[in-house]
């Protein structure tokens, strides 16, 4: 007859298998050594595994740069400008280095307006360099509005809101445009702009150039799809000059740049800016035309940022290493203590 197999497993076979042997009560005996090495070792414990989980919880910005693979040929470029002359004196558009002429096309909109601001305005303003002025001076700031997702962050301006009986003395160019992915220039020149054979020119519509006035206010200049809360650093800067015959230059790299958080993902174009003013003696020379230049260039290098954190399997690991050797160091700190006191105990009594 076949044996039947019981499915129950004896508890005395799992003993056996214990290799962690008990001491009775009986024969344990403690000690004020014992005591205080295990206050100091359950505090220790405490601090240390405290620590290690504030850094489990925290996490860091960490940089990366690849070449940019993306193929498209098209790049957005978003504009918001005042300018302190009105909008018949001035026009604008954007040539590229294709000789590809993307302006005067509607995209743009120039809307008469007053270059003094409101106090809202103001303070918008104010908020907006006051961040540019953080970052130049370290980069924790950064990492603290990219880990926020820019929420503590207006980027958007708030409408014009001027109420005024005098007429407009500024025009505000506004809107978006598509430009070919290569190097090119936005320009805000003195006259009209009118497209030739052979280029586009700019006719002056006022001989006087008393009525030239090329103070300007940079709200927002960006490259691609406008996102709220992202600070560029044009943002926010202003130029008052008191001379009519006034160019200012401004150099542009651009960087295609991807942002990977623990709350949001966005693909964006950040870049760096160089500025030059220049008083004009004259407008008889070639390209002497006072006005507003912002000239770009695409890097073909791509920034990726992204935020890390320790994963959770490292975290229990690093934890049960400090437990373990602490324990250990404490056993180890414990029978050299026992061993001291008892070699002490021993002298006393041959005294």
């Amino acid at each position: 007859m076949r044996r039947r197999f019981s499915g129950k497993v004896s508890p005395s076979i799992i003993k056996e298998l214990d290799v962690f042997p008990k001491v009775l009560d009986a024969c344990v005996e403690t000690s004020v050594t014992g005591g205080t090495v295990s206050l100091l070792t359950f505090t220790l414990i405490a601090i240390l595994s405290i620590g290690e989980f504030s850094y489990y919880r925290d996490s860091w910005i960490k940089y990366n740069y690849q070449v940019d693979t993306n193929i498209s040929s098209k790049l957005q470029v978003n504009i918001d400008i005042t300018v302190a002359m009105q909008c018949d004196y001035i026009g604008a558009d954007m040539i590229d280095q294709t000789e590809t002429m993307v302006g005067e096309s509607g995209d743009l909109q120039y809307e008469p307006t007053h270059f003094e601001l409101s106090a809202k305005e103001k303070a918008w303003q104010r908020m907006v360099q006051n961040i540019h002025q953080q970052l130049q001076e370290g980069h924790n700031l950064l990492e603290s509005l990219i880990k926020s997702s820019f929420n503590e962050t207006t980027a958007t301006k708030a409408p014009r809101d001027v109420v005024s009986t005098d007429p407009p003395n500024a025009c505000r160019i506004h809107g978006s445009m598509k430009v070919n992915k290569v190097a090119g220039n936005f320009h805000i020149l003195a006259g009209k702009s009118y497209h030739l054979p052979f280029g586009h020119a700019h006719v002056l519509a006022a001989k006087n150039h008393e009525v030239y006035n090329f103070s300007h206010r940079i709200d927002h200049f960006s490259f691609g799809v406008p996102s709220p809360g992202l600070i560029h650093p044009l943002d926010g800067s202003e130029k008052i000059t008191e001379s009519n015959l006034c160019m200012f230059q401004y150099f542009l790299i651009v960087v295609p740049t991807e942002i990977n958080t623990y709350k949001f993902s966005i693909n964006t174009h950040q870049y760096s800016v160089t500025e030059k003013e220049k008083k004009l003696q004259g407008m008889k020379k070639k390209h002497e035309i006072p006005g507003i230049l912002l000239k770009y260039d695409i890097s073909s290098l791509k920034i990726l940022i992204s935020e890390e954190g320790m994963p959770t399997s490292q975290f229990l690991i690093r934890l049960c290493g400090i437990i373990g050797g602490i324990f250990s160091a404490a056993g180890l700190l414990h029978n050299i203590c026992g061993f001291i006191v008892n070699l002490l105990c021993c002298q006393c009594k041959f005294r």
